[in-house]
């Protein structure tokens, strides 16, 4: 029980916060504007002390080119040390224009032997890659799992994705891929434009990929213990959101943000907002704000800025 104290009461209520930061695709200040993607993550060093967790949603380069992989390495190891960060594989980062699933220059600038050393790291689906990977950490009076699945998860990685799940029951699974939801608040599915499926890789059918729908249907919606679910990679307005009742009753808070070069009303690709999910695991409260630190601005409107109310942690 808290003491009046005020010291104290501050102390009890930040045990009960906790703040995610979701960095969306990067790609087009990886390639024109490293000092938009640098500005990000230092926003984030310099208040590391209130962030549990960050989490990118792939698309670290626009063309996978080590000019472009080096902006994004100098980029994310500035959190090095000073908060725990996941990442994912988008399309761009894989083979010529996603021709084929080459994760090469991903994992060299990205080695697991480096990150798989590091805390909250938990196992990877290919020992010495990170395109697959698990993390655990604790926060607001709860032990968190992270996965952090490639473009198109094939059905083998959905397979072992469950099983991480499974040898962590207690644990609230925070999702973090590529290519999930779409811009009209829906999964990913068909008739919808950049399908995994598309892609070259996604023509592979000895292990299929999966779009949103095909992982809601055979891993999100099967767990009760799954909370969240980010994605990027949908052009359009770049936003999307859908809170789903999985097969046990347990609501999933599913979103998109991507905001690079190409996105209506992106600021010509230079804009840098990044997500700020703000959790309150005692009034049961779940805010979602974007902001750009390289321009300084919230981004506003009910696309970019709402809150979750009851959810059951």
């Amino acid at each position: 029980m808290c003491l009046l104290a005020s010291v104290m009461l501050m102390s009890c209520a930040s045990s009960r916060q906790m703040r995610l930061v979701i960095l969306p695709d990067i790609q087009t200040y990886t390639r024109l504007y490293p000092e938009v993607a640098y500005s990000q993550t230092q926003w984030i060093v310099d208040r590391a002390d209130s962030i549990d967790f960050v989490l990118q949603l792939g698309d670290l380069t626009d063309h996978n080119k080590p000019s472009q992989w080096e902006v994004a390495k100098k980029a994310l190891t500035a959190m090095d040390g000073k908060v725990p960060y996941g990442f994912v594989t988008g399309n761009h980062d894989l083979g010529k224009n996603s021709n084929k699933r080459d994760s090469k220059l991903f994992n060299e600038y990205f080695p697991y032997d480096k990150y798989s050393r590091m805390k909250h790291f938990g196992g990877a689906f290919e020992e010495g890659k990170m395109d697959n990977v698990w993390y655990t950490f604790k926060a607001a009076g709860h032990k968190w799992l992270v996965l952090c699945l490639e473009f198109g998860p094939r059905d083998s990685v959905l397979k072992w994705a469950g099983e991480v799940i499974e040898q962590h029951p207690r644990h609230k699974v925070i999702i973090d891929t590529h290519a999930y939801m779409y811009s009209d608040d829906t999964r990913m599915g068909e008739g919808d434009r950049w399908l995994p499926q598309s892609y070259g890789l996604g023509k592979d059918t000895t292990d299929p990929v999966n779009s949103g729908e095909q992982m809601w249907d055979k891993l999100v919606s099967r767990y009760p213990n799954i909370l969240f679910v980010f994605s990027g990679h949908v052009m359009n307005d770049g936003t999307g959101m859908l809170v789903s009742v999985g097969e046990h009753g347990n609501k999933v808070y599913q979103m998109l943000a991507n905001y690079q070069g190409g996105i209506k009303n992106s600021l010509k690709g230079k804009s840098g907002f990044l997500r700020i999910v703000d959790i309150d695991t005692k009034r049961k409260e779940v805010k979602i704000e974007t902001y750009s630190p390289y321009r300084k601005e919230f981004r506003r409107g009910a696309d970019s800025e709402y809150l979750f109310e009851d959810v059951d942690f």
